[in-house]
């Protein structure tokens, strides 16, 4: 009897075990929620059996919770400093690599975004809605805007902080905020299409959104894993990066 029960147990952990190698768990950045959701959905339409789980948040706060050994498999980043504070710290798989170059964009739904960063100015814009700049690169390099333009701190009493760049979108939508300094992908999406403007901020007003990802040392031989990365990188996913606003690593 004995026998049989470890026998039992002995199945039940290669079945619970192979299922888990079925499931790819990964972190994102908050601005690629719509994108990286519609990839996974193309993924596992060629991969039958494979499910893409997706945590989205603030790259710092997901950077954290990696560092607490979250089970994750892969990590896109918003930015290229926190994938590059891992691979010091020897737990990715490969080297950082660039997958997308971000665009911050100014957002409204009910105000004329054509004057561009002046709108900040106007009265009429109570809450500027921005991410965590502590937390969220998209946060900090709205913060990096407002001091090239000399607007930090005539507008500190007007900004509202969301967890992530994506929760800064919403506070716009919602009309929690009237205008919001959020990424270009988020603006794109859909929903934020349709009910809203966005003017696209000067490059130079803000450190380069530089954004990589890397597969996690645990999950480095993981033929899944492998096989999303290159999913990421094939022209098909490329070409939906694009669409959503993003500069392809390549392109200058």
């Amino acid at each position: 009897m004995r026998k049989r029960i470890l026998l039992l147990l002995s199945v039940i952990l290669l079945v619970i075990t192979s299922l888990s190698a079925q499931t790819i768990n990964i972190a994102a950045a908050a601005d690629l929620r719509n994108l990286l959701d519609q990839v996974a959905n193309d993924f596992k339409k060629s991969n039958p059996g494979v499910q893409v789980e997706i945590i989205y948040g603030s790259s710092g706060n997901l950077f954290q919770q990696i560092l607490n050994q979250a089970p994750f498999d892969i990590f896109f980043s918003a930015d290229l400093s926190y994938p590059k504070k891992l691979d010091s710290l020897n737990l990715t798989g490969n080297r950082p690599k660039l997958y997308a170059i971000g665009h911050l964009v100014l957002w409204s739904s009910t105000l004329d975004v054509s004057k561009g960063i002046d709108l900040l100015k106007n009265p009429d814009v109570k809450k500027i809605a921005i991410a965590n700049p502590k937390v969220a690169p998209y946060g900090k390099r709205a913060m990096e805007c407002l001091k090239y333009y000399g607007m930090e701190t005539m507008v500190k009493e007007k900004i509202v902080e969301g967890e992530n760049v994506s929760q800064a979108a919403q506070f716009v939508l919602t009309g929690n905020a009237e205008a919001g300094l959020i990424a270009l992908s988020l603006a794109l999406s859909p929903e934020m299409k349709a009910k809203g403007k966005y003017f696209l901020i000067d490059e130079k007003s803000y450190s380069k959104l530089d954004q990589a990802y890397v597969i996690l040392k645990n999950s480095v031989t993981n033929k899944n894993v492998i096989k999303f990365t290159q999913f990421i990188e094939s022209e098909q996913v490329r070409k939906l990066f694009a669409a959503y606003g993003f500069k392809l690593p390549n392109e200058h």
